[in-house]
């Protein structure tokens, strides 16, 4: 995947998880920049690179730290069980103070789980490019979109000349430490800090946060529209197993409640609308009565309907570019991870705006972020005024046509009756 043009000549900045990722025994260690800045510059990014690695640092041969160091390479040292949590709380530090365009980079096998869930959800309202080393094979099943994903010992392998370092010198780079908020500039101060009675105190009573903080978990929901959303185009799609429409329900108010309910939070664009289901289960009159009001179908078998909606989403997609939103009403897509993987990468890579419906409130906030959710039966039951006025003129004109055809022979029968009566 290629990235945007202003993020191609932006910062880059690079976390790194020695533990997973170490040194080999022999290498260079002042070669990790400039593997790093070459593996960039061959995919057409040549922004400066900022590197921070990240380990128990007592465990670092100190002619490795010497070597990191003297090419600009910030060292931090944190408690194993930590490092996961630190790099991120740092990484999200980052991003507050950086906006896009920028590139970010991971390099690390621990990334799955709670890491990338928040991750995704931070990629899909502020979009970076992203890129990710790690020791193992790569997977293709993460809920984040990488621009590039090396294997560590290939990105290491990158050719490229070591900077001449006169040993002894102070170093480039600045050494951390967490467990105590203290940094210098020095490894011999570095080191006697790590070795000192205080620090050791520190690191046993008062350690870094060993769980990740998921911060997009403090998020609300309903957020007003944003200028550049408000009027722009909104595709639903509506899966019909999952939220039907309840028995006695008049199918022709679907649309305007819909419409009604993104209109409270200031979103007017034009609203297309396909309903997912098999149809031949779904009563003829609720197919009139959804069609009367523009609303698309299609002709789905229930274990082929995420698919199809996928399909639908991204032939969508590609013909309307953000700023549009999608409103996804569907229990599966809400409450399954596996369901929300596709559509979740796809909200990363074109920054369009989200919106959910469910019959039933998921038990785990979902990976998608939303600018609204609701419940199915909560949004049917927004207020409707003037349902005829909302209904296409064709179909008010044809039921004008109905009514008054049905009063004139309401008349006749009348007329017929009374002379029956008059001549009995």
């Amino acid at each position: 995947m290629s990235g945007n043009d202003a993020a191609e000549t932006s910062k880059i900045e690079v976390w790194w998880d020695m533990k997973d990722c170490p040194i080999p025994e022999g290498y260079d260690a002042r070669r990790v920049r400039p593997s790093m800045e070459r593996a960039f510059e061959k995919i057409g990014y040549t922004g400066p690179v900022s590197i921070t690695a990240y380990g128990n640092q007592t465990q670092t041969p100190d002619h490795h730290l010497l070597a990191l160091s003297s090419t600009g390479v910030a060292v931090v040292h944190t408690i194993v069980e930590s490092t996961r949590s630190v790099m991120y709380r740092d990484m999200v530090e980052w991003r507050g103070q950086n906006p896009p365009p920028a590139t970010m980079m991971i390099i690390s096998d621990q990334v799955e789980g709670d890491f990338s869930w928040d991750l995704a959800r931070l990629q899909q309202r502020t979009r970076y490019d992203l890129f990710q080393a790690n020791s193992m094979k790569s997977r293709d099943d993460l809920l984040l979109v990488y621009y590039a994903n090396w294997r560590w010992e290939q990105l290491l392998g990158e050719e490229g000349t070591p900077p001449l370092v006169t040993c002894g010198l102070s170093s480039a780079a600045v050494f951390y430490c967490k467990s105590c908020n203290f940094d210098c500039k020095s490894l011999k101060k570095f080191r006697k800090h790590l070795s000192s009675y205080k620090h050791g105190m520190e690191e046993a009573i008062n350690p870094p946060d060993k769980q990740l903080l998921c911060v997009t978990k403090a998020w609300a929901r309903n957020y007003p529209a944003t200028p550049e959303n408000a009027t722009a185009k909104i595709h639903v799609l509506w899966d019909m197993n999952d939220c039907p429409i309840p028995e006695g329900y008049d199918a022709r108010r679907v649309r305007p409640s819909i419409e009604r309910a993104l209109k409270e939070l200031s979103y007017t664009g034009p609203v297309s609308i396909t309903a997912f289901a098999d149809q031949k289960q779904t009563p003829v009159h609720h197919l009139l009565a959804l069609s009367s009001t523009g609303v698309d179908f299609s002709h789905t078998l229930p274990w082929v309907h995420y698919s199809r909606m996928i399909t639908d989403f991204e032939i969508w997609t590609k013909d309307n570019p953000a700023p549009a939103s999608i409103m996804i009403i569907s229990d599966e897509v809400a409450s399954s991870k596996d369901r929300s993987t596709l559509i979740c990468r796809k909200l990363q890579e074109s920054n369009y705006n989200c919106f959910l419906a469910y019959s039933v409130r998921p038990f785990e906030m979902p990976v998608l972020v939303t600018s609204a959710e609701w419940l199915w039966d909560n949004l049917l039951a927004v207020k409707v005024k003037g349902l005829l006025q909302l209904l296409p003129e064709c179909f008010v004109a044809h039921c004008v046509y109905v009514i008054a055809k049905a009063w004139m022979i309401s008349i006749s029968i009348s007329q017929v009756k009374i002379i029956h009566r008059k001549y009995a």
